[in-house]
């Protein structure tokens, strides 16, 4: 019996046809993983650049907004801080039922705006030495942040990975014309 069996064990290693389909079946599955994942962090990767832009977008027209000059001259006063996050997300200072946010999930609510309170006020010069070039004593920033959870993970999710959280901001100088 044991002859039989060493002599069946010898044909099969010296037999060649379906090696191929052998090594196929056995890189396959691995190298399917390995491509979802690359589609996967692109994707992150995509949504993660497309929030960058909106918070840099958002940022720039909180700079430049000013409710006063609405008031002074004699329109309804603008909320800021409400339109640059909306500028933010759906790319629009006033959005509709339609409008359609950049990033699938992403909501206003994710977006913080901090715009020129005290503490985001420096001193343009310290102790003699220039931090900031302006013609006023104080340069105020305008910060946008953004904490979006990435909860589409796909085939990361086989290898244990958790939520992600695509985090992002925008520092912009107060202008305010």
């Amino acid at each position: 019996m044991f002859s039989v069996l060493k002599h069946l064990a010898g044909r099969f290693g010296r037999e060649e046809r379906g090696a191929t389909l052998v090594e196929m079946a056995l890189v396959a599955p691995l190298m399917l993983v390995l491509s979802a994942g690359v589609f996967e962090f692109g994707n992150m990767l995509h949504q993660k650049l497309l929030i960058q832009a909106g918070l840099n977008d958002g940022a720039r027209f909180a700079a430049r907004c000013n409710s006063q000059m609405y008031t002074d001259f004699g329109l309804p006063a603008i909320n800021c801080a409400n339109m640059s996050r909306n500028i933010a997300v759906y790319g629009v200072p006033n959005p509709t039922d339609a409008s359609k946010p950049r990033v699938a999930g992403w909501d206003a609510a994710d977006v913080t705006v901090e715009i020129a309170e005290p503490s985001r006020c420096h001193d343009a010069v310290v102790g003699g030495v220039t931090q900031y070039r302006s013609v006023t004593a104080q340069v105020c920033i305008v910060k946008l942040t953004n904490n979006k959870v990435y909860r589409d993970l796909g085939m990361l999710s086989l290898i244990g990975i958790g939520q992600i959280t695509l985090g992002g901001s925008h520092e912009q100088r107060l202008i305010r014309f």
